[in-house]
């Protein structure tokens, strides 16, 4: 049960609020918004909440009390029918527009990172993806450059007037992150990672939750109902595919996903080809399907050279094919009533 509080409501009515959901045997879980407070309310049997939401909306601030059927609660879309458009410095993903987001999978160098962001940017990008921690299967392979990486990205944003995602991968590093990216991206190893979405959703911070390799729907809401419940609303989901037992792709991109998101949560909904598919030959494609079934962004990886990436070079897509791919992009986006803008050609 969700008790929202009206604009304005004081301290004390929300306290007063609190203590009688209390006292009908309901853990609590309040929400001090910007604009408004909301208080999560579970634990009591479905038979004794129609006569406490009675009471309930008799008190003083009370605005409404909602019900939420499903295990996961402020990122259902019976909580919220609308859809959430989460701001990124004026970058709205949510909206209209699908949003573009491009980079390289890992920070390699100054010269990679800002010939990357100068081409993505110049062909419609609207937000710079990079890993400056990168978690990898061997303990021996590349794990990014750390902080350098993460000034290289704000200094690369910045330049090219970008929006900056990256990984955070510790706990003790998500203020580190906070302070020079612009999303929080929560990778696939992380995503049930339960002390890290509790601190993240402590930062009120913009957040991309990437989808487990083996997690369900319901799992991966779940994850993001951490997040929420901890404050932060300003959550994105990333399909990034899962593991299943076809090798020809690194893995598998389900697409499903993307409408069955837009019918059960309010949260926007990212797709990354790269990593869905493991295969640059297939990012074009997906791209455009991720489009066409309601994505409201990609999370596409760009590198000058892939050939020779340091990382995921198999999955990255030149310059030039991002550039060719965004017109292609933006013509499926009309198609279906969103839009991708393209800059104008001088």
């Amino acid at each position: 049960m969700i008790i929202l509080m009206r604009r304005g409501c004081t301290r004390e009515e929300v306290q007063t609020v609190s203590d009688r959901l209390t006292e009908m045997g309901y853990a609590i879980n309040p929400i001090f918004g910007v604009e408004k407070t909301i208080i999560g309310a579970v634990g009591v049997p479905e038979y004794d909440k129609l006569e406490a939401a009675d009471q309930l909306r008799g008190l003083s601030g009370v605005e409404e009390v909602v019900f939420v059927s499903k295990p996961y609660k402020f990122v259902a879309k019976e909580f919220r029918a609308e859809k959430t458009v989460v701001d990124v410095g004026g970058v709205k993903v949510g909206g209209d527009e699908v949003i573009m987001m491009a980079g390289p999978c890992t920070v390699e160098s100054e010269e990679n990172l800002f010939t990357t962001a100068k081409a993505v940017s110049e062909a419609g990008a609207k937000i710079l993806r990079g890993g400056a921690y990168k978690p990898s299967t061997s303990p021996y392979s590349f794990q990014g450059l750390g902080l350098p990486g993460l000034q290289l990205l704000q200094e690369a944003g910045k330049r090219y007037n970008l929006k900056v995602v990256t990984e955070v991968m510790h706990v003790r590093k998500v203020e580190e992150v906070c302070e020079y990216a612009d999303i929080i991206q929560v990778g696939t190893r992380n995503m049930q990672n339960y002390d890290l979405l509790r601190e993240v959703g402590l930062t009120r911070h913009p957040v991309l939750l990437k989808r487990g390799m083996n997690a369900k729907l319901e799992e991966w809401l779940l994850a993001a109902e951490y997040i929420a419940s901890a404050g932060n609303e300003n959550i994105m989901l990333c399909e990034r595919g899962i593991r299943t037992f076809e090798p020809y792709t690194r893995n598998t991109l389900d697409l499903s996903a993307v409408p069955s998101l837009n019918s059960l949560t309010h949260l926007p909904v990212v797709v990354d080809p790269s990593q869905g598919t493991g295969r640059r030959d297939l990012v074009g494609p997906m791209s455009k399907a991720a489009v066409a079934c309601g994505a409201d962004g990609l999370l596409v990886e760009v590198h000058p050279n892939p050939d020779k990436a340091i990382k995921d070079g198999a999955q990255s897509i030149t310059i030039q094919s991002f550039q060719k791919l965004m017109p292609e992009l933006s013509a499926v986006a009309n198609a279906v009533e969103r839009s991708i803008p393209l800059p104008l050609k001088v």
